[in-house]
């Protein structure tokens, strides 16, 4: 009898505190972590969220060195449209690394904190390839190729970059670097030409960040969630909400096997241009 109502009291005092939040207004969390390489899981937690009436405000808690250009650009696309057209508020929490892809969805929300401490920035675009022409000489080896025109192999490993090449992709990197610069400049409030003083690949700290206006004010995801309470209205502490990743065997054998190596790793990416912070 004793042990039933022990077991009681422990149920209890575990499933009240969520009792008590059913129904409440509450900030819901949404977590953009490691190299971005797609954006489906992330929109489609931010359009769930979107669709709460008691979710008020979302978090976007930003720990990632940037990624693929698209899917990076994708949720950016779908931080607006939450704005814009579900009316909640966004707020852009940053943790250890929120550089390149990870600030380019940064500045699509509402208000961006970063502990003193982030790394930051780095507005700009990367290619990395390598060339082999050399060693499969040594080796004997030769690569024939068959195209359809003179740029369809651009940027392959078996034969040297000519000028020509090396032209057109720094066209197309410089039409995606401005593709960044505009959207900084529209998030951020700020003239295309002060965008472009600081979009040389550069990286900076959070305390750094905020004296060139990159973000809005220092602290860490407590005061984000608190913020963004406070701009939706919501009286109190807010309760916190968050979508829990199913477990994956594979990624757990990747993180405590491989750390962040892999995930760092550019050929991870099938694109070959990239908001991507390397360092």
């Amino acid at each position: 009898m004793l042990l039933s109502g022990l077991m009681l009291f422990m149920i209890g005092k575990a499933v009240l505190p969520e009792l008590l939040d059913v129904g409440k207004e509450g900030v819901a969390i949404v977590r953009v972590e490691g190299p971005i390489v797609d954006s489906h899981q992330t929109i489609e937690e931010l359009q769930a969220f979107a669709d709460d009436p008691l979710v008020k405000a979302i978090v976007i808690r930003i720990d990632s060195p940037g990624g693929a250009v698209a899917p990076s650009q994708e949720i950016y696309n779908a931080v607006k449209r939450v704005r814009k057209e579900q009316n909640k508020t966004v707020v852009a929490s940053m943790g250890t690394v929120a550089a390149s892809g990870g600030y380019y969805i940064a500045v699509a929300t509402d208000r961006i904190l970063a502990n003193p401490g982030t790394i930051t920035g780095s507005i700009g675009v990367i290619m990395q390839t390598a060339n082999f022409q050399e060693l499969l000489e040594k080796i004997g080896v030769k690569s024939v190729v068959v195209k359809t025109g003179k740029f369809k192999d651009i940027g392959s490993p078996f034969r040297p970059m000519v000028a020509e090449d090396r032209q057109l992709l720094e066209s197309v990197m410089n039409d995606t670097l401005s593709q960044f610069v505009e959207a900084v400049a529209d998030g951020r409030s700020m003239d295309a030409a002060e965008v472009e003083l600081l979009a040389d690949g550069r990286v900076f700290t959070g305390r750094q960040a905020k004296s060139v206006l990159l973000i809005d004010e220092l602290g860490d995801l407590h005061d984000a969630i608190k913020l963004a309470g406070e701009l939706s209205g919501i009286e109190g502490t807010p309760r916190v909400v968050e979508m829990t990743k199913p477990f994956s065997f594979q990624e757990f054998l990747e993180s405590r096997f491989l750390g962040g190596i892999r995930s760092l790793s550019p050929s991870r990416f099938s694109a070959p241009l990239l908001y991507l912070w390397v360092g």
